[in-house]
């Protein structure tokens, strides 16, 4: 007489399995989420690189009197042109709200562009995100550009916190409100 052997799992294998499944899905996928809101602001962080450009052009054309120059003109630009899918705004010296068009440049010794956070249903942003920002400061030898300056201009980057330009020795940074977590290793 030959006997079968069953073969297969048992009811309870496949239950570890699954639990196992379950515990790995449970950790990976907020860390998904985080990196996926980290990919979006990095994009802004691109899209700001044209006003830093701009104020690094300016700098190297005339000085503090051309970063004053090129900041009044970055304000005063609608609000509307500076938009992109995940930034709603972007100002120089003051924060700029989603959508709405900059306060006028009131003059500054620190430069500090503040980029706006724009989180929708549509962009994947979650809506506790709006109007967070993040800032770029110029730095020329490590502080803020004075008129006596002749060096380039370093950016330092920072949200809710400053930690990497601060081991640069950086010491022109402004904080911005963007979680540290959501922004890219520079902006942390």
């Amino acid at each position: 007489m030959k006997f079968l052997v069953q073969q297969g799992f048992t009811l309870i294998e496949l239950m570890i399995v699954v639990a196992i499944i379950g515990i790995l899905a449970a950790v990976a996928l907020p860390a998904y989420q985080d990196y996926a809101i980290r990919a979006k602001t990095s994009e802004a962080l691109v899209a700001a690189s044209t006003t830093k450009n701009l104020l690094s052009e300016a700098y190297t054309q005339d000085r503090v009197a051309g970063l004053n120059a090129a900041s009044v003109a970055i304000n005063s630009s609608p609000a509307l042109e500076k938009q992109s899918k995940y930034m709603g705004n972007m100002c120089v010296g003051v924060v700029g709200l989603v959508g709405v068009n900059c306060l006028p440049f009131a003059g500054s010794t620190t430069w500090p562009i503040f980029v706006t956070i724009r989180a929708t249903a549509a962009n994947g942003i979650p809506a506790g995100l709006n109007g967070l920002t993040f800032t770029l400061s110029p730095n020329v030898n490590l502080a803020a550009p004075t008129a006596a300056s002749t060096e380039s201009i370093d950016w330092a980057c920072a949200s809710d916190s400053s930690l990497t330009a601060t081991a640069r020795g950086m010491t022109n940074i402004t904080l911005g409100t963007m979680p540290a977590k959501y922004m890219p290793a520079e902006c942390r």
